[in-house]
């Protein structure tokens, strides 16, 4: 998979996240979204997540922020894909106790983390495509042509 990263598509792997000193480092999950409110933060999220695992953050809030940043993108069919897979294959390793499951699931939550930061944020246009799409099913007009004055 490597040579074919690699080779024919010319993309290196990633790196591990780095080792982040605790100065300034809350673990607020509030502080991930705002990084994913930004583009180019591929490497960034991971770092933080990575901080975040490394000095024994939660993984309840961590999902929740991960999920909640699925949800406030628009994201497509693929990209709920690679999260559930992502939650799926965590969970599976998460019943195991060895050192290769736990470096698994770390690399499961890393990995959902990268692609959530390489597609966000998006125009986020979907809840409001779904305001009118209500207000249509209610009745409500949307648009009323101006009347025209004869003078």
């Amino acid at each position: 998979m490597s040579v074919y990263l690699d080779r024919f598509l010319n993309i290196p792997s990633a790196k591990p996240p780095k080792e982040e000193s605790a100065e300034g480092f809350r673990g607020d999950p509030v502080e991930l979204l705002a990084l994913l409110d930004q583009q180019h933060q591929v490497t960034e999220a991971a770092e933080w997540v990575a901080a975040y695992l490394d000095r024994g953050g939660e993984k309840g809030p961590l999902f929740n922020a991960l999920g909640l940043a699925l949800l406030r993108e628009d994201a497509e069919f693929h990209t709920f894909q690679v999260v559930e897979a992502c939650l799926a294959e965590h969970d599976r390793w998460a019943e195991e106790t060895s050192e290769l499951a736990q470096r698994a699931e770390r690399s499961m939550i890393l990995a959902m983390t990268r692609y959530l930061a390489a597609h966000a944020p998006t125009d986020r246009e979907r809840a409001h495509t779904a305001r009118i799409a209500w207000r249509l099913h209610r009745g409500e007009k949307l648009y009323e042509p101006a009347a025209i004055s004869e003078g």
